[in-house]
């Protein structure tokens, strides 16, 4: 498989929900074809453009927001900026104008029914998430490109060689978990002291915390924002939030005014095991709701397991009193390294895996980062990340009316409780004693992949998403 260098930034984007693969990489893919066209000089002469959706990007795309995602990105909105609350206006103005400004500067004709396909029973051999951009010019010629979704908004064009993406000089390279442990012991360093030394190849450090600390305001925000929004959740479910019942519950009669205060005001609730775990479920539901209404969310890789590491970050924060931005810095860096790896060595990507391939592998991250920041060694916290992929292996990857609602929102409350137990156990076990190696886990999952059925690998043909009666309540 391809090797990358893979920065923090890589594996933490900022965008919007509810699919890093099937929203954030096709929104990302259709402003590259544009930026294509302006390089060409060709922007100017295109009269139609045609886009064509394959494999699990047709199957699952309008539940994934897909088709609005490619609608935004060729008309040149930006994920990290684009004001949220105007997706939806946007794209009905699209659809009832008949009309496109590509780029922000070129109107052209433009039919949602007839200019943008989904190809059901068509897929390309490359990846499951496949989208082709044709653009007809007024001389009758047309340029036509191929782009793939691969998981965590991660894009590459056809033909592109995705090692190639980000070439720079490493302090320490590092492909597989045996490659970074060898580095840590030669070192002396911890995995996030390393992470940021490599990501001095791309930036200062100065930058590199400003980003990392712009993440994690994002988070916090989105963690807020889904604790205070009651509702029901877009799509046709009629799935109820419930992030902000529990929150109410939870804090009972306690005040407070902002994000800071209402830390304050849960640690107030005391440490019982239960208020805890209710806490820690109540964080990733808040995320993911807000994922599945189009809101403001990380990829932690991915979109669909984008509650997993704001949750056992949040848990860390609230309940062992580690509001800093060190180890804040410290968390995001060490869960990068662990992503990367699982990126390098497997697939980030459940068209690809499954969702072994998301909520596993943000399990993974987050269990990774706890523990060194709970004080853990460099092979505890390799350690603790194989014990939570270890038990996502084979998680299917099955969304009911291909929604990115039943199951998945649940399954990151789920993911993150594993890589707390994970972290736990690792913090109290003997690393020599381990039978099984975060590199083993990494290759199995990546087995388990190729050897799954399709129908399991988000295309909604299988699991729950054919057993399921839509208008079935979700517990």
């Amino acid at each position: 498989m391809a090797k990358e260098q893979i920065s923090i930034f890589d594996m933490f984007k900022i965008g919007i929900g509810p699919s890093s693969s099937h929203t954030l990489g096709p929104w990302r893919a259709a402003q590259r074809f544009v930026e294509s066209l302006q390089k060409k000089a060709l922007l100017d002469h295109v009269q139609e453009v045609k886009i064509l959706l394959y494999g699990s990007l047709a199957k699952t795309g309008v539940g994934h927001g897909t088709d609005i995602a490619v609608l935004l990105g060729l008309s040149g909105d930006d994920p990290v900026t684009f004001d949220v609350y105007q997706v939806m206006p946007k794209v009905n103005a699209i659809k009832a104008t008949k009309e496109i400004v590509l780029g922000g500067d070129k109107k052209i004709p433009f039919s949602y029914s007839d200019d943008l396909l989904f190809l059901f029973t068509e897929s390309l051999p490359f990846h499951p998430n496949a989208v082709t951009f044709q653009a007809f010019l007024n001389d009758g010629t047309a340029v036509s490109e191929t782009y793939y979704s691969i998981g965590g908004g991660f894009v590459v064009q056809e033909n592109e060689n995705e090692s190639h993406l980000s070439e720079v000089d490493l302090s320490f390279p590092v492909d597989t978990a045996q490659e970074l442990m060898v580095w840590c012991m030669r070192t002396g360093l911890k995995i996030s002291e390393l992470v940021m030394e490599n990501e001095l190849a791309w930036r200062p450090e100065e930058q590199t915390r400003e980003g990392v600390m712009q993440i994690f305001h994002t988070l916090k925000d989105c963690i807020y924002k889904g604790c205070h929004t009651p509702g029901i959740l877009p799509g046709g479910l009629n799935v109820e939030r419930r992030a902000a019942k529990m929150n109410k519950r939870l804090l009972k009669d306690r005040s407070y005014t902002d994000y800071d205060s209402w830390v304050q005001a849960i640690r107030e609730g005391g440490k019982d095991f239960g208020y805890i775990l209710d806490w820690v479920s109540c964080f990733a539901l808040s995320v993911n709701e807000e994922n599945a209404s189009f809101g403001r969310v990380v990829t932690a890789p991915t979109n669909g397991a984008s509650g997993v590491i704001p949750a056992v970050l949040q848990y860390y924060i609230t309940f062992h009193d580690a509001y800093k931005a060190d180890k804040i810095i410290q968390f995001i860096a060490t869960a990068s390294e662990i992503g990367s790896i699982f990126k390098k060595g497997a697939t980030i990507s459940a068209a690809m895996g499954g969702c072994q391939a998301e909520i596993g592998v943000s399990s993974a991250m987050a269990a990774g980062a706890l523990t060194e920041c709970l004080g853990g060694s460099q092979r505890q916290v390799l350690m603790a990340a194989e014990i939570a992929m270890e038990h996502h292996l084979g998680l299917t990857c099955d969304p009911i009316g291909g929604l990115v609602q039943i199951p998945c929102i649940e399954r990151n409350t789920m993911g993150a409780i594993k890589a707390i137990t994970a972290a736990q156990l690792a913090l109290t076990s003997n690393p020599d004693k381990a039978k099984v190696s975060l590199d083993a886990v990494v290759s199995t999952m990546w087995e388990t992949a190729q050897d799954m059925n399709v129908k399991y690998k988000e295309t909604a043909d299988g699991g729950l998403a054919i057993k399921v009666p839509l208008s079935l309540p979700e517990c």
